[in-house]
Protein backbone atom coordinates (compact mmCIF):
# COMPACT_ATOMS: atom_id res chain seq x y z
CA UNK A 1 0.00 0.00 0.00
CA UNK A 2 0.99 3.52 -0.03
CA UNK A 3 1.92 6.02 2.82
CA UNK A 4 3.87 9.29 3.13
CA UNK A 5 6.85 9.28 5.10
CA UNK A 6 8.24 11.91 7.19
CA UNK A 7 11.62 10.99 6.01
CA UNK A 8 13.59 13.46 8.71
CA UNK A 9 12.58 16.67 10.04
CA UNK A 10 12.27 19.69 8.20
CA UNK A 11 10.01 21.37 5.58
CA UNK A 12 6.67 19.87 3.77
CA UNK A 13 9.11 17.90 1.30
CA UNK A 14 10.45 16.11 3.54
CA UNK A 15 6.79 13.77 3.66
CA UNK A 16 7.70 11.19 0.75
CA UNK A 17 5.48 8.72 -1.07
CA UNK A 18 6.57 5.28 -0.08
CA UNK A 19 4.97 1.75 -0.19
CA UNK A 20 4.92 -0.63 1.98
CA UNK A 21 3.24 -3.64 3.01
CA UNK A 22 -0.16 -3.68 4.40
CA UNK A 23 -0.80 -3.73 8.13
CA UNK A 24 -2.14 -7.07 9.83
CA UNK A 25 -4.55 -6.53 12.88
CA UNK A 26 -3.54 -8.38 16.01
CA UNK A 27 -5.40 -8.79 19.12
CA UNK A 28 -8.33 -5.89 19.63
CA UNK A 29 -7.08 -4.28 16.78
CA UNK A 30 -8.73 -3.17 13.18
CA UNK A 31 -7.61 -2.69 9.61
CA UNK A 32 -9.66 0.67 8.47
CA UNK A 33 -9.43 1.29 4.49
CA UNK A 34 -8.97 4.82 4.45
CA UNK A 35 -11.19 7.40 2.75
CA UNK A 36 -10.20 10.95 4.69
CA UNK A 37 -6.78 11.17 6.55
CA UNK A 38 -7.12 14.20 8.76
CA UNK A 39 -4.43 16.86 9.24
CA UNK A 40 -3.72 19.53 11.98
CA UNK A 41 -1.46 22.50 11.77
CA UNK A 42 0.35 21.32 15.24
CA UNK A 43 1.27 18.02 12.71
CA UNK A 44 3.09 19.95 10.74
CA UNK A 45 4.77 21.48 14.01
CA UNK A 46 6.08 18.04 14.79
CA UNK A 47 7.04 17.36 11.05
CA UNK A 48 9.27 20.36 11.51
CA UNK A 49 10.80 18.97 15.13
CA UNK A 50 9.66 22.55 16.84
CA UNK A 51 6.67 21.08 18.56
CA UNK A 52 6.49 21.33 22.27
CA UNK A 53 3.16 19.45 22.87
CA UNK A 54 3.87 16.23 21.86
CA UNK A 55 6.56 13.34 22.06
CA UNK A 56 9.06 13.69 19.30
CA UNK A 57 8.56 10.58 16.57
CA UNK A 58 11.42 8.71 15.37
CA UNK A 59 11.95 9.59 11.15
CA UNK A 60 10.75 7.71 8.88
CA UNK A 61 7.04 7.59 10.35
CA UNK A 62 3.96 8.17 8.88
CA UNK A 63 2.02 11.04 10.25
CA UNK A 64 -1.49 11.53 10.81
CA UNK A 65 -3.54 10.93 13.63
CA UNK A 66 -7.44 10.66 12.48
CA UNK A 67 -8.08 8.70 9.72
CA UNK A 68 -12.06 7.66 8.18
CA UNK A 69 -13.18 4.62 6.37
CA UNK A 70 -14.77 1.53 6.36
CA UNK A 71 -13.53 -1.13 8.88
CA UNK A 72 -11.93 -3.74 6.40
CA UNK A 73 -9.97 -6.60 8.67
CA UNK A 74 -11.01 -7.96 12.44
CA UNK A 75 -7.75 -8.94 14.38
CA UNK A 76 -8.50 -11.45 17.28
CA UNK A 77 -10.94 -10.89 20.33
CA UNK A 78 -12.99 -8.45 17.90
CA UNK A 79 -16.67 -8.11 17.41
CA UNK A 80 -17.64 -8.91 14.13
CA UNK A 81 -20.03 -6.19 14.16
CA UNK A 82 -17.30 -3.80 13.47
CA UNK A 83 -16.41 -5.26 10.00
CA UNK A 84 -17.88 -2.58 7.36
CA UNK A 85 -18.82 0.20 9.29
CA UNK A 86 -18.17 3.43 8.58
CA UNK A 87 -15.76 4.28 11.61
CA UNK A 88 -13.64 7.47 12.72
CA UNK A 89 -10.54 6.18 14.27
CA UNK A 90 -7.66 7.83 16.13
CA UNK A 91 -4.14 6.34 15.61
CA UNK A 92 -2.34 8.88 17.78
CA UNK A 93 0.66 10.80 16.56
CA UNK A 94 1.58 8.65 13.09
CA UNK A 95 -0.32 6.05 10.80
CA UNK A 96 -2.77 7.82 9.44
CA UNK A 97 -1.16 9.32 6.24
CA UNK A 98 -1.67 6.21 4.65
CA UNK A 99 -4.27 4.05 2.03
CA UNK A 100 -4.68 1.41 5.30
CA UNK A 101 -4.12 2.17 8.95
CA UNK A 102 -4.50 0.09 12.21
CA UNK A 103 -6.21 1.24 15.02
CA UNK A 104 -7.48 -0.57 18.31
CA UNK A 105 -11.84 -1.16 19.10
CA UNK A 106 -11.58 1.39 21.81
CA UNK A 107 -10.05 4.23 19.76
CA UNK A 108 -13.20 3.65 16.55
CA UNK A 109 -15.95 6.36 16.73
CA UNK A 110 -18.99 5.29 14.40
CA UNK A 111 -19.79 8.10 11.83
CA UNK A 112 -23.49 9.06 12.55
CA UNK A 113 -26.21 8.10 9.59
CA UNK A 114 -26.43 11.44 7.63
CA UNK A 115 -22.57 12.48 7.90
CA UNK A 116 -20.48 12.22 5.11
CA UNK A 117 -17.14 10.87 6.14
CA UNK A 118 -15.15 14.26 5.38
CA UNK A 119 -17.92 16.23 7.08
CA UNK A 120 -17.20 13.86 10.16
CA UNK A 121 -13.71 13.75 9.73
CA UNK A 122 -13.81 17.89 9.73
CA UNK A 123 -15.97 17.73 13.05
CA UNK A 124 -14.27 15.04 15.03
CA UNK A 125 -11.38 16.61 16.33
CA UNK A 126 -12.24 20.03 15.72
CA UNK A 127 -15.74 20.32 16.83
CA UNK A 128 -15.30 18.16 20.01
CA UNK A 129 -12.53 20.69 20.99
CA UNK A 130 -14.21 23.82 20.14
CA UNK A 131 -17.39 22.13 21.84
CA UNK A 132 -15.23 21.88 24.84
CA UNK A 133 -14.10 25.49 25.14
CA UNK A 134 -17.27 26.71 24.72
CA UNK A 135 -18.58 24.77 27.53
CA UNK A 136 -15.39 25.17 29.76
CA UNK A 137 -15.92 29.15 28.90
CA UNK A 138 -19.42 29.11 28.99
CA UNK A 139 -20.54 31.98 26.61
CA UNK A 140 -23.89 34.02 27.16
CA UNK A 141 -26.30 35.14 25.33
CA UNK A 142 -25.82 39.01 24.48
CA UNK A 143 -21.77 38.97 25.51
CA UNK A 144 -19.79 40.07 22.59
CA UNK A 145 -17.48 37.20 21.67
CA UNK A 146 -14.30 37.17 20.15
CA UNK A 147 -12.98 34.23 17.93
CA UNK A 148 -9.39 34.46 16.62
CA UNK A 149 -7.98 32.31 13.46
CA UNK A 150 -12.11 32.54 13.26
CA UNK A 151 -11.80 30.69 9.53
CA UNK A 152 -10.10 27.80 11.17
CA UNK A 153 -11.16 24.72 11.96
CA UNK A 154 -11.75 25.04 15.29
CA UNK A 155 -12.59 28.45 15.06
CA UNK A 156 -14.86 28.56 12.13
CA UNK A 157 -16.82 26.08 14.85
CA UNK A 158 -16.89 28.38 17.70
CA UNK A 159 -18.11 30.71 15.37
CA UNK A 160 -21.21 29.14 14.98
CA UNK A 161 -21.30 27.75 18.40
CA UNK A 162 -21.17 31.54 19.71
CA UNK A 163 -23.61 32.75 17.08
CA UNK A 164 -26.06 29.90 18.39
CA UNK A 165 -25.40 30.56 22.02
CA UNK A 166 -26.87 34.16 21.09
CA UNK A 167 -23.32 36.25 21.47
CA UNK A 168 -22.42 39.06 19.22
CA UNK A 169 -18.75 37.32 17.58
CA UNK A 170 -15.92 39.23 16.29
CA UNK A 171 -14.03 36.96 13.96
CA UNK A 172 -10.58 38.13 13.50
CA UNK A 173 -8.52 36.19 10.82
CA UNK A 174 -5.77 37.02 8.49
CA UNK A 175 -6.90 38.73 5.15
CA UNK A 176 -10.23 39.15 3.37
CA UNK A 177 -10.90 35.71 1.85
CA UNK A 178 -11.12 34.09 5.78
CA UNK A 179 -13.30 37.71 6.99
CA UNK A 180 -15.71 36.60 4.49
CA UNK A 181 -16.01 32.97 5.60
CA UNK A 182 -16.20 34.43 9.53
CA UNK A 183 -19.16 36.98 8.66
CA UNK A 184 -20.54 34.37 6.03
CA UNK A 185 -20.48 31.62 9.24
CA UNK A 186 -22.78 34.80 11.40
CA UNK A 187 -19.97 37.05 13.00
CA UNK A 188 -21.52 40.57 13.90
CA UNK A 189 -18.07 42.28 12.58
CA UNK A 190 -15.25 40.78 11.94
CA UNK A 191 -10.94 42.41 12.39
CA UNK A 192 -7.77 41.49 11.00
CA UNK A 193 -5.16 40.83 13.27
CA UNK A 194 -2.01 41.42 11.23
CA UNK A 195 -2.80 45.40 10.57
CA UNK A 196 -2.03 47.91 12.86
CA UNK A 197 -4.33 49.26 15.23
CA UNK A 198 -6.44 46.08 15.38
CA UNK A 199 -7.80 45.95 18.92
CA UNK A 200 -8.49 49.76 18.43
CA UNK A 201 -11.24 47.85 15.98
CA UNK A 202 -11.86 45.62 18.09
CA UNK A 203 -13.32 47.92 20.88
CA UNK A 204 -15.42 49.60 18.18
CA UNK A 205 -17.35 46.44 17.34
CA UNK A 206 -17.86 46.03 21.37
CA UNK A 207 -18.92 49.64 22.14
CA UNK A 208 -15.37 50.69 23.24
CA UNK A 209 -15.76 47.68 26.47
CA UNK A 210 -13.85 45.16 24.37
CA UNK A 211 -14.85 41.33 24.54
CA UNK A 212 -16.94 39.53 27.29
CA UNK A 213 -14.83 36.19 26.58
CA UNK A 214 -11.63 35.83 23.90
CA UNK A 215 -11.20 32.38 22.43
CA UNK A 216 -7.35 32.68 21.79
CA UNK A 217 -6.25 30.23 18.99
CA UNK A 218 -3.01 32.18 18.02
CA UNK A 219 -0.78 33.28 20.99
CA UNK A 220 2.00 35.16 20.47
CA UNK A 221 1.65 38.91 20.20
CA UNK A 222 -2.14 38.50 18.76
CA UNK A 223 -2.81 36.82 21.57
CA UNK A 224 -1.30 39.26 24.58
CA UNK A 225 -2.65 42.04 22.77
CA UNK A 226 -6.32 40.17 22.49
CA UNK A 227 -6.16 39.62 26.60
CA UNK A 228 -5.15 43.70 27.21
CA UNK A 229 -8.31 44.19 25.03
CA UNK A 230 -10.43 42.01 27.22
CA UNK A 231 -13.29 43.81 29.18
CA UNK A 232 -12.90 43.48 32.85
CA UNK A 233 -14.67 40.84 34.32
CA UNK A 234 -14.29 38.87 30.84
CA UNK A 235 -12.72 36.07 30.20
CA UNK A 236 -10.04 34.46 28.32
CA UNK A 237 -9.33 31.17 27.08
CA UNK A 238 -6.10 29.83 25.55
CA UNK A 239 -6.07 26.40 23.00
CA UNK A 240 -3.79 27.30 20.27
CA UNK A 241 -0.16 29.00 19.54
CA UNK A 242 -0.27 29.08 15.47
CA UNK A 243 1.24 32.49 16.04
CA UNK A 244 4.12 31.68 17.69
CA UNK A 245 3.70 30.54 21.59
CA UNK A 246 0.86 30.22 23.68
CA UNK A 247 -0.42 32.79 25.27
CA UNK A 248 0.85 32.65 29.50
CA UNK A 249 -0.79 35.53 31.56
CA UNK A 250 0.60 35.98 35.20
CA UNK A 251 -2.19 35.38 37.71
CA UNK A 252 -1.46 39.01 39.46
CA UNK A 253 -1.93 40.56 36.32
CA UNK A 254 -5.13 38.61 35.45
CA UNK A 255 -6.46 39.32 39.16
CA UNK A 256 -5.71 43.03 38.37
CA UNK A 257 -7.64 43.35 35.38
CA UNK A 258 -10.36 41.44 36.55
CA UNK A 259 -9.93 38.73 33.85
CA UNK A 260 -10.75 34.94 34.33
CA UNK A 261 -7.98 33.24 32.31
CA UNK A 262 -8.56 29.71 31.10
CA UNK A 263 -5.35 28.54 30.04
CA UNK A 264 -3.82 25.85 27.75
CA UNK A 265 -3.49 23.25 30.09
CA UNK A 266 -7.39 23.36 29.98
CA UNK A 267 -6.31 20.75 27.03
CA UNK A 268 -5.37 18.19 28.79
CA UNK A 269 -8.31 17.14 30.35
CA UNK A 270 -10.20 16.95 27.25
CA UNK A 271 -9.40 13.46 25.90
CA UNK A 272 -11.98 11.61 27.90
CA UNK A 273 -14.77 13.68 26.77
CA UNK A 274 -13.97 13.86 23.38
CA UNK A 275 -16.57 11.06 22.07
CA UNK A 276 -19.30 12.95 24.06
CA UNK A 277 -18.63 16.33 22.80
CA UNK A 278 -18.03 15.16 18.85
CA UNK A 279 -21.26 13.05 19.60
CA UNK A 280 -22.88 16.53 20.37
CA UNK A 281 -21.58 18.43 17.16
CA UNK A 282 -22.25 16.08 14.89
CA UNK A 283 -25.56 15.81 16.06
CA UNK A 284 -26.04 19.32 15.97
CA UNK A 285 -24.40 18.96 12.24
CA UNK A 286 -26.90 16.36 11.35
CA UNK A 287 -29.48 18.33 12.34
CA UNK A 288 -28.56 21.57 9.94
CA UNK A 289 -27.64 23.58 12.69
CA UNK A 290 -24.13 24.28 11.84
CA UNK A 291 -21.57 23.10 9.10
CA UNK A 292 -18.08 22.26 9.23
CA UNK A 293 -15.86 24.11 6.59
CA UNK A 294 -14.06 21.86 4.64
CA UNK A 295 -11.45 24.25 2.52
CA UNK A 296 -9.56 22.03 0.77
CA UNK A 297 -8.82 18.07 -0.52
CA UNK A 298 -5.99 16.72 -1.67
CA UNK A 299 -4.68 13.52 -3.05
CA UNK A 300 -2.78 11.74 -0.82
CA UNK A 301 0.78 11.80 -2.81
CA UNK A 302 0.11 15.84 -2.30
CA UNK A 303 0.37 16.08 1.27
CA UNK A 304 3.47 17.72 0.99
CA UNK A 305 1.51 20.38 -0.54
CA UNK A 306 -1.34 19.83 1.68
CA UNK A 307 1.32 20.74 4.43
CA UNK A 308 2.73 24.04 3.13
CA UNK A 309 -0.36 25.42 2.87
CA UNK A 310 -1.72 24.73 6.41
CA UNK A 311 1.50 25.61 7.64
CA UNK A 312 1.73 29.19 5.43
CA UNK A 313 -1.74 29.78 6.99
CA UNK A 314 -3.06 29.58 2.79
CA UNK A 315 -6.18 27.34 4.03
CA UNK A 316 -9.29 27.89 5.31
CA UNK A 317 -11.60 25.68 7.61
CA UNK A 318 -10.19 21.84 7.88
CA UNK A 319 -7.82 20.54 5.14
CA UNK A 320 -8.11 17.01 4.17
CA UNK A 321 -6.29 13.91 2.20
CA UNK A 322 -7.76 11.65 0.49
CA UNK A 323 -6.18 8.19 0.11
Amino acid sequence: MRVIEAVRFGGPEVLVPREVPDPVAGPGQVVIEVAVAGMTFVETRIRQGTDPWHERPSPPYVPGGLVAGRVAELGEGVDRDWLGRRVLATTGLTGGFAERALATVPDLFPVPAGLGLPEATALYSDGATAEGLAEHAGITPGSHVLVEAAAGGVGSLLVQLAVAAGAHVIGAARGERKLRLAAELGAAATVDYTLPGWTDRLRDATGGAGPDLVFDGVGGRIGREAFEATAPGGRFSVHGASGGDATLIDPAEARRRGVEVIGIDQLYGFPPHVPRWAHRIMTRAAAGELRPVIGRTYPLHEAAAAHAAVENRMTVGKTLLLP
